[in-house]
Parts: structure tokens; sequence; C-alpha cells
């Protein structure tokens, strides 16, 4: 069985692949910068052992991070504690299945390739996925299939978190999408401001890049923590689908073991 790791910058995402490709099971848990290799042994083993499962059952490993003191942990961890020979990290730099259409490849974050692989095996393309993290990141497959870049802006707890760190009073107000952009109260306004604005800022920058490709139909997709709430404030999205980063590290490896299998 494949493990796919997608370490993000306040969670990662764990998901144990079956040889059809299916998820068998998917873990989540914070992402801690301070973890070490045994630590996150200790974790892994404790969800494996939630279902039964052994480590000795994972045979494959591939990694997508953005947080590069956690990957040389998890890879060690991988390398030494349980002796995985093969495990793959994700890098835009190398072949992920996608032609990389910027000047610089290898600035691309493991998240984003991974985005862009998986939305474009599941929904053709052109395609943009708007990923709601940390960051909020927009990510653009052309009509030949080529990753063309996006837009990174603040994410909405990031946003939120410096408003209210400026404005303690405002700091109890829960991020859900209000009923109308119209607030008659001080909840209802920073719920319009934060959610709505959130929404807003994707629908106007999606709306450009739809222009600039020349693809005004061209399919959305929302993905990330935070997806299912933004898309109660917009029709934006053509779907909504929270698996796709850890799915597009598992099309990378498959990918890449296609591709040894061929020259063998």
């Amino acid at each position: 069985m494949l493990l796919a790791i997608d370490v993000g910058n306040t969670q990662t995402t764990l998901g144990l692949f079956d040889d059809g490709g299916q998820v068998a099971r998917q873990w989540r848990m914070a992402t801690d910068k301070t973890d070490t290799a045994d630590e996150l042994h200790e974790r892994l083993f404790g969800y494996f052992m939630m279902f039964g499962l052994e480590l000795s059952d994972v045979t494959d490993v591939a990694i997508a991070s953005v947080v590069p003191i956690l990957t040389q942990e998890w890879l060690y961890m991988m390398r030494h504690i349980l002796n995985a020979d093969d495990v793959l990290l994700v890098d835009a730099g190398r072949d992920c299945g996608i032609r990389v259409n910027m000047p610089d490849p290898t600035q691309v974050g493991a998240d984003r390739i991974a985005n862009a692989v998986a939305a474009r095996e599941t929904y053709g393309a052109p395609v943009i996925v708007v990923d709601f993290g940390t960051a909020t990141n927009i990510d653009v497959v052309d009509a030949n299939g080529s990753f063309r870049g996006g837009a990174i802006m603040p994410g909405l707890l990031l946003s939120a978190s410096a408003l209210f760190s400026r404005a303690s009073r405002l700091a109890s107000v829960p991020l859900v999408a209000p009923a109308r952009a119209l607030g008659d109260t001080t909840e209802s306004a920073v719920q319009s401001g934060i959610v709505i604005g959130a929404a807003a800022q994707a629908e106007g920058l999606v709306r450009r890049i739809r222009d600039e490709l020349g693809e005004p139909n061209c399919t959305v997709v929302g993905t990330g923590g935070l997806s299912r709430e933004i898309a109660k404030a917009t029709d934006l999205f053509d779907a909504l689908d929270p698996d796709l980063t850890i799915r597009g590290v598992y099309l990378i490896w498959k990918h890449r073991a296609e591709k040894r299998a061929a020259r063998a």
C-alpha cells in the first residue's frame, strides 16, 4: 500500500491507498514544526493501530511538503526508522506528469503541483483550483494541460487572526457564512467581511484569470479545509473536492512508478 503525506503549514493529511488507487484510510493531524522523527513515528503508529493496521503494510511512500524542517523529519523517519527504501518527495522541478509552463518550476509548492495533477486527471483541462488553507492558492491548468501558475494570498484564518489580534472585542466571532453581505450587527459584519470577502476575492481573481486564459467557462474546483464554508457564500465552484491534494500526491507517485516499470 502507498502512504501519501501532504504536509501543510496548518494541517498534515495522511492517505493510505490500496493497490487500486482508492483511499483505504485517511487521517488529519495538526502540523507542529517542532515534531521530531520519533514523534512522527509515534503518531503514525497510533493511527495505524486504531484500525488494526501494521506499518509493514506500507510498501511505498510519497511526501508533498511545504514545511522544509518537517520534510527532513518525515524523510528521516521513513528511511531510518521504518527502513523505507524508496521515498518519493514531490518536487515540481522533477517529472510529476504535468508540464510546468513557468520560468522556474522549482518555485512551485508541492501542494500546488499535486492540486494541478489531480484536478486535470479528475476534471480535465482547462481547470482552476482554489485551495483554502493557511494561504489561499489559486492553481491554473490551461487548455493544453500545462500548469500555468496562479495566485497566492493570505488565507481566511490568517486574515482573521490579524484582525482579531488588533481588535480584541472581535475575537469571539465564529467564522461562518452569514445570510447577507450587508451585516446589521458587529458579528455579521465581521463574518461578511472575512467569509464573504474571501469568496468575493476568489471570484474576482478567477474571473480575471479566466479572461486572461480566454476560457470564460473554465471549470473551477474548491478544496482545502475551509472550502465548504466559503462555498456557502458563492456559486463560483463547479465542484468541491476536499481530497484533491492527497489524491494528487498519489497520482504523481503512480506516474513515476509507471515510468520506472516501463524502463525495467
